[in-house]
This record gives structure tokens, sequence and C-alpha cells, in this order.
């Protein structure tokens, strides 16, 4: 059964290059030329992975992204002819996997939907059922499940064995998914104290948790650094794993 991808965007002549491309190399592809109908679209019948423009008529990519995020934990690759740091930052910042300007070569962008749908093992109607609701006291990521009732934490099934501090950092982090958290507010939320700029205290911490969570400390993509900004809990990584 072939990969399905929603891709959603209003030029047709791009649509058309980029969605034939990707049915060469077998996958479904379903295309839509404005913003109103994806949320009920995705809700209905989830796809593996995502792709938004930005500037659409109807809801636009960052809204359309932020809402998808309260309930689809599935890839979702921004598509956009601004290559703004901004606009990037706000994209990982509301939830996205990826943010790739249109002239990137169709060979490229079919190279980096191949790496985020890699370990993706789940049907799509998982994506939807799997996603975490908020304002909980237990959240759920994939093989993560964090419980502030009781302050324990799993991975794999097995407790992660956190430090007070330790599991306060994973929770404020995790009930922020898709949010870029400082660390001025970090330190704030955590400890009440201001970041002075030299502070490497909350860079220790967070380095302990990528050890507990099998994240690469050389290339994290569950708890992200987002350069000059802060940190980054991944929203859709999680039902990526194996």
């Amino acid at each position: 059964m072939s990969t399905r991808v929603l891709f959603v965007e209003d030029d047709a002549d791009l649509a058309e290059l980029i969605g034939g491309f990707l049915r060469s190399f077998e996958f479904s592809v379903d295309v839509l030329s404005d913003g109103n109908g994806v949320i009920d679209s995705v809700r209905a019948n989830p796809p593996e992975l995502i792709l938004l423009d930005i500037m659409l008529p109807g809801k636009d990519g960052l809204t359309l992204c932020r809402e998808l995020r309260e309930f689809y934990a599935g890839p979702i690759i921004l598509l956009t002819s601004l290559n703004s740091d901004m606009n990037q930052i706000l994209g990982f910042e509301i939830g996205a996997t990826d943010y790739v300007v249109k002239t990137t070569p169709p060979s490229v962008l079919l190279a980096r939907i191949r790496a985020h749908l890699r370990h993706v093992g789940q049907k799509g109607s998982d994506l939807i059922a799997s996603a975490p609701a908020k304002d909980q006291s237990v959240l759920n990521f994939g093989k993560l499940q964090i419980d502030a009732r009781n302050r324990s934490s799993k991975y794999r099934g097995q407790p992660m064995g956190l430090s007070t501090s330790d599991f306060d950092l994973l929770w404020e982090l995790a009930s922020h998914a898709g949010e870029i958290l400082s660390r001025d507010h970090l330190l704030k939320k955590l400890r009440g104290i201001e970041y002075d700029g030299l502070d490497r205290s909350m860079d220790v911490a967070i380095s302990r948790l990528r050890k507990k969570l099998d994240d690469d400390p050389l290339d994290p993509l569950k708890i992200k650094t987002i350069r000059n900004k802060g940190y980054l809990f991944a929203a859709d990584i999680w039902w990526q794993e194996e």
C-alpha cells in the first residue's frame, strides 16, 4: 500500500509538478487548493504526511499547522517561497516538522519526505488517536509517558528514574510540545531566577534528558536546540520510533 501524502497548494502548476514527481515514486498524493477544507479532510482520512504551503487562500499554512497539531501527530512539512528565518522559527514553534523553500529541487524534497517517514510504522488513524490532549495530568507521546499525578515517567516501558528537577523540566517541555521555550523562561519557571547569559545549568539538564530519551546529542530530534531562541520538544517524532 502506497504512502499517502496530503499536498495543500494553490499553485496548480507546482501542485502538478511536485504531485506528479511524488506519484512517480509510488506515493499517493491528494491535493487541496485552499486551506478551508484541510482540517476536516485530515480528521476524516489522515495521511502519513502533510505538505503544506504557507500562503494559501482561506486559512494560511501557519494557522493550519497550529490547528492540526491539536490532534494530528504525523510529519508536517511547510512549503514556502520565502526563505525567512522568522517564518522558520515560527513554523517550528507551532509544530512543523520541516521547512522547505519552493526552489528546492524535487529530488531533495523527496529525500526529506522519506527521511521523515523512514521510521513511521503507524497507520493514519493512529496518528489521530495517539495525539496527546492538552491540559491533562498525563501526557502520552508514543513510547514516552509522563504522569504528573504521581510524578513518574516511562520511556519504552521502562521508568526513566528522573530527579525532581529533571522531571519538572521534562514536564514543562512536553506540556508545551511544538513551542520554543527560552532558557530565561525555563529558569524563571523552574528555579525562579533569570537567565544571566552565562548559566549553562539548563543546557546540562537538557543533555541529561536527551541521554535518557536516546536523543542524538549531535543531531537531536526529540528535544531540539533552536539557535539563539531556546529548546523545542518535538510534537511528532515520538510516533516515528521503531
